[in-house]
């Protein structure tokens, strides 16, 4: 099995041929929490943050871009580069970092596919009867096929990257239809929607003192727009576009390709975010929304079936694509960071790989069975990314300048702007993640211990 695709891309082949890994990130980025995020965020404050949206996919589209210019540009892995530069202590510990981040979120992508699949046919009462098994197979059954499916994937696939690259355009095509189709049956106010991009007083005064329906939702709006970069700003996939363009065969020929498939992917992103947070705003303004389920049904009554089917492929869409990426980045870059290879067919790719889907799966089933969340490891992995994540966007940042790696494509002035100011957001993030949730969550299991 090659690591790329037999053939390079041309630049005169059509704009549509010469993309592929900046959409397999749009679709990690689009998951069960984005759509979530997106959807609370709308139903809040309506149009106002559409500005954040924008401003996260710009950090977003800046760090992309600069994984794929060091993929492209020096046609080695991270890990690689890490070692040689840093040592082998701190590439092991990106990889371990990225490997507990991807598993946290194939939870939630696990629980996306189940309640995607549940709203779709429906969830039923188990009556359990004496001396039989309490466990319902039934509703395991859509996280363990899919899950079954996804390790097929990447253990049979002649070509993973190909196959991740088909898949994951037709789950993008999916998605725009089943938001847009839903932002058509909503009918947002178009002028109030163009006067979120605007970041007026007024918009900024709703998150700093929310009004009446924020606070009945029962929204902390610092927690909102955190949220709402978050989901966006995913600098792990901006990490992980290194591999895909060296899995796509890019070389310096297709540095032009490259940049444009990030914007390409970064556009699909805004619009995807932007479509659900507006159906929101125009549906379901002031109420509560406590997960992707409450969504749906919240739209079956505005939409009819027809609406809520369509939401649902859409979730799914979401939910499965990255489902399989999101597993992906976890096992390539801990394969890597160990220095046990970085290559699709390499074993310890693949075996990683697999450890998170198994991880996320056990844990979204654990979930589905009992109903409770499993807090310890939800901040555990919290307390992993308050490290990882200005971790790895240091490291592309310093990579990205480095001469002897990069020679004359170096990042300029604006571009180095620009990211030092999406890793200051990233710094904040983690500070608020430290300090408001996982600081308070070890103090109160100490004095519960104590």
């Amino acid at each position: 099995m090659s690591e790329t695709t037999p053939a390079a891309t041309s630049s005169s082949r059509p704009w549509y041929q010469r993309i592929g890994p900046g959409l397999i990130t749009a679709c990690v980025v689009i998951g069960p929490g984005s759509i979530m995020t997106s959807s609370k965020t709308g139903a809040t404050y309506g149009y106002s943050l559409s500005w954040i949206v924008v401003l996260a996919v710009l950090f977003m589209l800046v760090y992309t871009a600069l994984g794929a210019k060091i993929g492209v540009v020096s046609q080695r892995s991270m890990g690689d580069l890490v070692r040689e530069k840093a040592g082998r202590p701190l590439a092991g510990l990106i990889g371990l970092g990225v490997f507990f981040i991807a598993a946290a979120f194939q939870f939630g992508n696990n629980l996306g596919v189940h309640s995607a699949v549940e709203q779709l046919v429906g969830s039923r009462d188990v009556v359990h009867v004496a001396g039989e098994s309490s466990i319902d197979w039934e509703k395991f059954a859509p996280v363990i096929i899919f899950n079954a499916l996804s390790i097929s994937f990447v253990f049979f696939a002649k070509n993973l990257y190909r196959v991740v690259e088909r898949l994951m355009m037709g789950f993008v095509g999916l998605m725009l239809l089943s938001f847009a189709v839903n932002l058509a049956f909503a009918q947002p106010d178009l002028a109030e929607f163009a006067s979120g991009f605007i970041p007026t007083l007024s918009s900024i005064r709703a998150v700093v003192t929310p009004d009446a329906s924020a606070t009945a939702a029962g929204s902390d709006p610092v927690l909102v727009i955190l949220g709402l970069v978050g989901t966006t700003f995913v600098v792990a996939a901006s990490f992980y576009q290194s591999y895909l363009v060296r899995q796509k065969g890019w070389n310096l020929e297709q540095l032009k390709d490259g940049l444009l498939d990030v914007r390409i992917g970064a556009a699909i992103m805004a619009l995807i975010t932007l479509m659900i947070m507006a159906t929101s705003a125009a549906s379901l303004r002031g109420q509560e929304l406590g997960s992707v389920g409450d969504v749906a049904q919240q739209l079956r009554p505005l939409f009819g079936d027809k609406g809520l089917y369509l939401f649902c492929l859409g979730l799914f869409s979401a939910a499965y694509s990255s489902f399989i990426v999101n597993s992906m980045i976890g096992g390539f870059i801990l394969s890597d960071g160990l220095g046990l290879g970085s290559k699709p067919d390499d074993i310890w790719t693949r075996l990683f790989t697999v450890l998170v889907l198994v991880t996320g799966m056990s844990v979204a089933l654990y979930v589905v069975h009992t109903g409770v969340k499993p807090v310890p490891a939800i901040v555990a992995a919290q307390a992993v990314t308050v490290i990882a994540a200005p971790l790895m966007a240091g490291t592309i940042l310093w990579l990205s300048n480095c001469k002897d790696i990069m020679g004359d494509h170096t990042n300029g002035t604006a571009v180095n702007i620009v990211a030092g100011v999406g890793f200051l957001v990233l710094l904040a993030m983690a500070a608020n993640t430290a300090f408001n949730k996982v600081l308070p969550a070890v103090q109160s299991w100490a004095g519960g211990a104590a």
